[in-house]
């Protein structure tokens, strides 16, 4: 399974989710292609990671310049296909100034930066990244953002829908104002776009895939394994989950 990385000027995680998926997973049949954003053509791939970063200094909106990168034409035409796509951070930020997913990403309530830990529910309908992992299952990642406030004109359909994917939640998998980081609506830290293809988080899984960088220990990997399972057309044991 291949899985393209997109870097931006200003891209700071690329690195890392290039090392998640190319040398973390790649014993298990998964690697890694870095796309340069001035790229026109995504390549043979089957699955993409707009990862976090600073894209173009987060001049304007975050994410609204990469939006516009020469890339961005053949992420619309490989999500409108069905391609699975993971935005994490800034690329959530990315994937939501360019219309592929709902909603959009503000300061925080705070109007500081926020660099913590944090845990998130996985609910919704499995996605390509969330195929393996339980329905109810608390994971520990990390953020790291100033505008990761998650902000819709109306949540209570995207809930209907079933494309709230992450949620804050207390260590004990409680979703509570008290767990909310950012001051997100409904505590919601990632999105699928309607048809569950594209989705977008703000905490980090690509720093959260080995023990030695704490963090969750391993809780970010069972992202990628799920897209292998997903590529795979079968369920899997991901994280010690059946």
């Amino acid at each position: 399974m291949i899985i393209g990385v997109i870097r931006f000027p200003g891209s700071n995680c690329d690195d890392d989710a290039f090392h998640a998926v190319h040398r973390v997973l790649g014993p298990h049949g998964m690697s890694g292609r870095m796309i340069w954003h001035k790229d026109v053509d995504l390549g043979n791939i089957d699955a993409l990671i707009v990862p976090g970063g600073f894209s173009y200094g987060d001049y304007l909106r975050c994410g609204a310049m990469a939006a516009h990168s020469p890339i961005m034409a053949a992420v619309k035409r490989f999500a409108e296909a069905g391609g699975p796509v993971l935005g994490i951070c800034n690329g959530f930020q990315i994937l939501c100034e360019a219309g592929l997913l709902e909603g959009a990403l503000i300061r925080n309530q705070s109007l500081s930066f926020i660099c913590e830990d944090v845990n998130c529910v996985v609910e919704g309908r499995p996605t390509p990244f969330t195929w393996a992992i339980p329905a109810g299952r608390h994971i520990h990642m990390s953020i790291a953002h100033s505008e990761g406030r998650y902000v819709h004109p109306d949540v209570a359909s995207l809930e209907q829908r079933s494309q709230v994917i992450f949620r804050y939640c207390s260590a004990d998998g409680e979703v509570t104002d008290r767990a909310n980081p950012n001051g997100s609506m409904g505590n919601i830290a990632g999105v699928c776009n309607s048809a569950g293809n594209v989705v977008g988080l703000m905490p980090h899984p690509e720093r959260a895939v080995e023990n030695l960088l704490g963090a969750g220990g391993e809780d970010g990997r069972t992202l990628f394994e799920s897209s292998l399972a997903y590529h795979r057309g079968r369920p899997a044991r991901v994280g010690g989950w059946q």
